[in-house]
């Protein structure tokens, strides 16, 4: 069984260089708008997305990342936009954290299908869990209850996208 849907899944691979010009607002929308469609737990729509493109807070994110990290690269891998994805702690919504993972999981896959390249990052909670991240939050016009749970780096990919390695033996089962 084969359709354009099966087809983006099998060929979407992570991308972590990317070309400096920025995403049209077009193609930024229909990433976002694709978050929006993830499927949460009694439709409750608890994930709170932020796109960031501004450089100075970029840079701000980065140094944030790197720290957490204990490097000093570029954990979003010089993208120029970072799509944050929030959620609310798990003592109020227990399903926050994987509601939030499949808004990433959408982005990314619609990403792929309209030509541009993604790569999940993690370390969010942490960065945001400090008065700067708080701060930031503050900024973004978010609660302050929330977690960060992950972030895609976002742009156009700087390199061909390779083919997907062989999936292992036996990585899933049938049981009737």
């Amino acid at each position: 069984m084969d359709n354009e849907v099966l087809k983006c899944l099998r060929e979407r691979r992570s991308v972590r260089a990317f070309k400096p010009e920025q995403i049209t607002d077009e193609e930024l929308k229909a990433v976002l708008d694709a978050g929006t469609y993830a499927p949460t737990g009694m439709n409750y729509q608890d994930p709170w997305i932020v796109a960031v493109q501004n450089p100075e807070i970029i840079k701000r994110l980065v140094k944030m990342n790197a720290a957490v990290m204990g490097t000093d690269s570029n954990p979003y891998y010089d993208a120029p936009t970072i799509v944050l994805v929030f959620a609310s702690r798990p003592e109020k919504w227990k399903n926050g954290v994987p509601d939030a993972s499949l808004v990433l999981g959408n982005m990314m896959n619609a990403a792929h299908a309209i030509g541009l390249g993604s790569c999940w990052i993690n370390r969010e909670r942490e960065m945001f869990d400090t008065r700067e991240g708080i701060d930031l939050m503050r900024q973004f016009g978010l609660p302050e209850d929330l977690i960060g749970v992950g972030a895609i780096s976002l742009g156009y990919p700087a390199n061909q996208i390779p083919p997907a390695r062989p999936r292992k033996e036996h990585y899933y089962r049938i049981v009737k």
